[in-house]
């Protein structure tokens, strides 16, 4: 039985999504010993619910059944109820999602799952609504059913549990071993394997609903740069401009939405992730610089923007998340209808604009209300300036979504990262400045006792441990700013972090394989292991990257550690990419950086910047590592002068240098052969 004088404990954390809780007359706890020690002395099941303040059916969830006192007293009567953040804790969501999966071959959040004591899962779900439904029982329903199984049939109970926690522990062995090499012949294989899926009409890669596939575009980019395959280039195009056109992509004041729900990206789930706005900042980007596309060259911007405005945390970071909802509807700051386009511009430009932003009297949303869209670009520049200025005013005065300002640190790494490559490949100073400030918070802040911690909400840091993508974005991004920089404090801090995590997180016995979570990590039923691209990188992809761009950046002593792990690490990972490549997306932008060598270009120069770095960040494929300042300044730059007084460019691939050069032409022709 319940006792008397238990509360709801959310009211202290550090996550928005748990504070949002914090008022539900459910007994919530955090996840913690505590809570799994309730349990055994009550003898009661636990009740998992797993989501983040962005998911709009988490919210439904909450406001049906979590709010509602009568369902709360079933689940404190029966149950001890504990409230995760799947955000700020991947691990526990790692385990129950391959739990609920295995269970009922589908996953999502909410997440709700139902555990022994020992935290050992039995059942497991997803939103259940609160009166029965589509055959799907009311949650009420399921409750007691549940606290039935509990009482009267204990030994089912238990022999399921052993069950799925003996497949989860059996089916976390990591990739098998296997002989293919990271060669030509097979990233041209996971290439023309991804291209086989891809939507030639529509842009995107599969059915519905559609993901922005960033590290895949990421991952394209770098093959056409090595191939100079027109198709691939046609394909990364195609994708970037439904998306930049769509409804995915918000066309008054940037940034991209989680999904669309169709197959055409007109529709999106209306919440904006940072995830996904960084990584699609760097693909943009790259195409911009690689195509000199207006269109991509003005959503890289205004993405950058998204970050630096509506995503700015107090303590110079950026947020997790825009929520889907405001005020308990989904998407209503930003649809539009004819009459309210009339309203705010005038009969002529309302008309104009109804037009230009595919508004249409139907609707392309819910209620007649239309989400805007750019089929074309507008033939009057200052027209549309006018128009969309106005447009984000009225747009303005509306109730806004809400924020959730944690600030991730694997998150806050591809931002670091996206910036200071953007902003060294356009000459975006304030995007590298950007970037370094957010750095130097997580440095400062994220980094306890040389131990990366994952997130922080208003410069209060979690108790959560960092996980292997923590560590990852974090000196990838660091190893950014070092090249847009050309300062060593950011390449040996990014070797501090390296250092920990190869130390941590690596498999014993087995060379290039990684844990999720590290070895001194909080012991769950099973230790995630998943080095599977998702909608962020893998952890083990992710590694891969800082590990190759380490290696490439550092003097001898310490390069050949990296270098080895990171080609361990993709030769494990070559069978992804020969049999999932669609999920390999960030396995083969490292995997084409590694093939090239990788390729380093170290600018030696007496006067800061020159032509030589500027005709190198334009020109150099993506993944090379491009670095400029005074002789011997970097370990790039040893032993490696002026030559005649001049400037000179030093282009190595891997062991491999030609003669320095000069002169921009000579550079290029280097860099392009």
């Amino acid at each position: 039985m319940w006792e008397a004088g238990c509360v709801n404990q959310l009211g202290s954390a550090t996550s928005p999504y748990l504070r949002q809780h914090a008022e539900n007359p459910v007994h919530w706890w955090q996840w913690g010993a505590e809570a799994l020690a309730d349990a055994q002395r009550r003898d009661v099941p636990i009740l998992l619910s797993i989501g983040y303040s962005a998911c709009h059916w988490c919210h439904v969830m909450a406001h049906e059944s979590f709010e509602d006192p009568a369902t709360a007293a079933v689940m404190n009567e029966y149950f001890v109820c504990i409230k995760v953040d799947r955000e700020e804790r991947p691990d526990i969501d790692a385990v129950y999602m391959n739990a609920t999966v295995a269970m009922t071959g589908q996953g999502g959040w909410p997440m709700t799952c139902f555990l022994t004591p020992d935290a050992e899962p039995f059942y497991c779900g997803t939103y259940y609504p609160k009166t029965p439904a589509h055959g799907m029982p009311s949650f009420t329903q399921l409750l007691n059913a549940i606290a039935e199984t509990w009482r009267d049939r204990r030994a089912e109970v238990f022999e399921v549990a052993t069950g799925i926690v003996d497949a989860l522990r059996k089916n976390n062995g990591g990739l098998p071993a296997g002989s293919l090499e990271i060669s030509a012949a097979l990233l041209d294989h996971a290439v023309s394997a991804v291209l086989r899926d891809e939507d030639r009409e529509h842009g995107g890669f599969g059915r519905a609903p559609k993901f922005p596939p960033s590290a895949l575009l990421e991952g394209l980019l770098r093959s056409y740069e090595r191939t100079q395959n027109s198709r691939v280039l046609d394909a990364v195009d195609r994708t970037a401009a439904a998306m930049a056109r769509g409804g995915i992509y918000d066309q008054l004041a940037g940034g991209f939405a989680r999904y669309s729900v169709d197959a055409f990206w007109v529709v999106p789930h209306f919440e904006k992730m940072l995830y996904d706005n960084a990584l699609l900042l760097r693909a943009y980007a790259h195409l911009a610089r690689r195509t000199d596309s207006p269109l991509a060259t003005r959503v890289a911007a205004e993405t950058a923007g998204f970050l630096l405005t509506d995503l700015a945390t107090d303590e110079g970071c950026f947020a997790s998340a825009l929520d889907a909802d405001t005020e308990g509807v989904e998407g209503s700051t930003y649809v539009w209808t004819p009459a309210q386009l009339v309203e705010t511009l005038g009969a002529d430009d309302g008309r104009w604009a109804t037009d230009l932003f595919a508004v249409t009297e139907s609707g392309t949303f819910e209620h007649g209300n239309s989400v805007l869209q750019l089929p074309k670009d507008p033939t009057d520049p200052e027209r549309f300036d006018r128009v969309t200025a106005a447009m984000r005013a009225v747009r303005a005065t509306r109730p806004q979504p809400g924020h959730d300002d944690k600030v991730v640190t694997a998150w806050n790494g591809m931002a670091i990262t996206a910036l200071a490559e953007g902003g060294a490949g356009s000459g975006r100073a304030d995007w590298i400045d950007a970037a370094a400030k957010c750095a130097r918070y997580l440095l400062d802040s994220h980094v306890v006792d040389g131990r990366v911690r994952r997130a922080s909400l208003g410069g209060v840091v979690g108790e959560a441990a960092g996980v292997l993508e923590d560590y990852a974005w974090l000196a990838t991004g660091l190893l950014a700013l070092h090249q847009a920089t050309g300062q060593l404090d950011w390449l040996t801090e990014a070797q501090h972090i390296l250092d920990r995590a190869m130390a941590h997180f690596a498999v014993p016995d087995e060379p290039g394989s990684w844990f999720d979570t590290a070895d001194d990590a909080e012991v769950l039923v099973a230790r995630p292991r998943d080095p599977i691209d998702g909608a962020t990188p893998a952890g083990a992809s992710s590694l891969a990257e800082a590990l190759l761009t380490a290696a490439a950046s550092s003097a001898p002593d310490k390069a050949s550690a990296y270098g080895e792990a990171a080609a361990a690490t993709l030769q494990k990972a070559a069978v992804i990419l020969a049999r999932a490549s669609r999920s390999a997306g960030q396995w083969l932008t490292v995997a084409e950086a590694y093939l090239r060598g990788p390729l380093q270009v170290a600018i030696a120069t007496s006067n800061g910047r020159t032509e030589l770095l500027d005709t190198a960040r334009r020109a150099a494929p993506g993944g090379t590592v491009v670095i400029a300042g005074a002789p011997d300044s970097v370990p790039l730059l040893a032993d490696r002068p002026l030559v005649d007084g001049s400037a000179s460019a030093y282009v190595c691939r891997g062991s491999v240098c030609d003669m320095p050069v000069s002169t921009s032409a000579e550079l290029r022709s280097l860099l392009l052969r």
